[in-house]
């Protein structure tokens, strides 16, 4: 049993002892810690949905009637997308927002992500304010005649959905003109209700999407984290069906990941590769990703004359650099989209959105497209953490091992080698180091991985 607390929210393993895992307790704790937060301020607006998890409905009841005696109006948007949730904290001129996903994680996790009023993450700081509150037990509940209440808007997807259409670089007219045959795996979660919708608006006919996984029940088909190994049968149903694209997005919609049509990975790196293309095509400007994600980015950015700048790996951190660079596109490699003029959040529906523009415009075809760009090769591993392990002294000896090479300390440890490079980190959402390294080589990149994992291996 898990429970994580860290800037992507309060994440845990459902089932075990309060303190231990993400426990009905634990979700009382810390949904009242971040509703003092949230309410300070006077607004008693607070939105919140949840992903297709079978945990979902029932934390879902608890973070409602929470928020409801503390004096909260409660938005509940049921199912639906962490994007959504945020653009509706918008929309609504809400307090805040709190999201029930585990985002990529099997189907025994689920998590509390903590939004403010502008529908961003919270920072480092508002979240330590709220584990204090959280901690100390300082929380002033509502008396009987001034609870809140709670208002249930299950048909808030059209708004999200119709600015994405409405959004200047998305060519509707052109989608629908080249007629796509697209292939969805939804993962038994949101997506099965959001990207088909999201489609159908841009053109596309019930004929040309075919749905993958498709009842919303929360039980995976597969593991959830839209890697290439979890694919198998979206690359297989894309050659089946003759699909020009297969679509994978992960529970809470905010990765996307795409197939190419002769079943191949584009591979989750290349979907912010492929949207700050077509974007910096039409505006010229900068661009951000974090450290974990491929250099491709910065080729792609510097090809169009713009400048390109590392953040430290987080949706928060993200976005704080991208307003600091007034960048126009930005995002991690895992699949994560934020266009800012949209929204300041991973989104992959208006991803979906704008590669089918940039498919359109082009006239390629996925495949083509992905073999326009550089070519470069990422391995990721992890090692799992037993509790206690001083991680901060780890990373100190292979700083000093690797002295001699140009290091990044923003997030755990970044070691250049030429052109190849390799970042160490500990996770925000689950117990593990991540050890991810790229070159132009895939032998070369296992290769520093598997180098990096021994010298930890020996640390530890």
């Amino acid at each position: 049993m898990a429970l994580i607390k860290s800037i992507s929210g309060i994440r845990g393993t459902i089932g075990g002892k309060p303190g231990e895992s993400l426990s009905p307790i634990d979700v009382v704790k810390f949904t009242s810690a971040y509703g003092q937060w949230a309410l300070s301020n006077g607004n008693k607006k607070i939105v919140i949905g949840r992903d297709g998890r079978i945990s979902g409905p029932s934390i879902s009841k608890l973070v409602a009637e929470t928020l409801t005696s503390l004096g909260a109006e409660v938005i509940d948007l049921g199912l639906s997308t962490t994007p959504t949730v945020e653009m509706e904290v918008i929309y609504e001129k809400a307090a805040g927002g709190i999201i029930i996903t585990a985002s990529h994680n099997p189907k025994e996790w689920n998590a509390l992500k903590l939004l403010n009023e502008k529908g961003e993450f919270i920072s480092a700081e508002i979240g330590a304010q709220i584990l204090k509150f959280a901690e100390e037990g300082e929380i002033q509940f509502a008396p009987v005649d001034k609870l809140g209440n709670i208002a249930e808007k299950f048909n808030h997807a059209d708004f999200h959905l119709d600015s994405i259409v409405n959004y200047p670089l998305v060519d509707k007219k052109a989608i629908e003109k080249r007629k796509f045959k697209i292939v969805v795996d939804a993962i038994n979660s949101s997506g099965a209700i959001f990207v088909p919708a999201l489609l159908k608006k841009l053109g596309l006919s019930d004929d040309q999407i075919i749905v993958l996984n498709d009842e919303v029940n929360g039980k995976f088909a597969h593991n959830p984290e839209p890697l290439p190994q979890h694919l198998n049968q979206l690359a297989s149903e894309v050659v089946n069906h003759k699909a020009d694209l297969g679509i994978s997005v992960d529970p809470d919609v905010d990765r996307l990941v795409l197939v190419s049509e002769d079943g191949s990975m584009f591979g989750e790196e290349y979907t912010l590769v492929a949207v700050a293309d077509y974007m910096l095509s039409k505006r010229k400007g900068n661009t951000v990703s974090n450290l974990s994600s491929s250099r491709a980015l910065k080729d792609i950015t510097e090809k169009h004359g713009g400048s390109y700048y590392p953040a430290a790996v987080g949706e928060v951190n993200v976005v704080a650099k991208m307003k600091e660079v007034n960048a126009i596109i930005g995002g991690e490699g895992n699949g994560g989209i934020i266009v800012p003029d949209f929204h300041y959040g991973r989104d992959a529906l208006i991803g979906i959105a704008l590669v089918l523009s940039l498919l359109a415009a082009s006239k390629k075809t996925a495949k083509q497209l992905r073999n326009s760009y550089p070519d470069y090769f990422i391995s990721k591993n992890k090692i799992e953490l037993e509790n206690g392990i001083d991680l901060s002294g780890i990373f100190l000896k292979i700083q000093q091992k690797y002295k001699s090479n140009p290091l990044n300390t923003i997030d755990g440890l970044r070691i250049e080698f030429d052109n190849d490079w390799v970042h160490l980190r500990a996770s925000n959402t689950e117990p593990i180091i991540r050890i991810i390294a790229e070159s132009n080589f895939e032998t070369t990149a296992n290769n520093i991985a598997t180098k990096l994992i021994k010298d930890i291996q020996e640390c530890i």
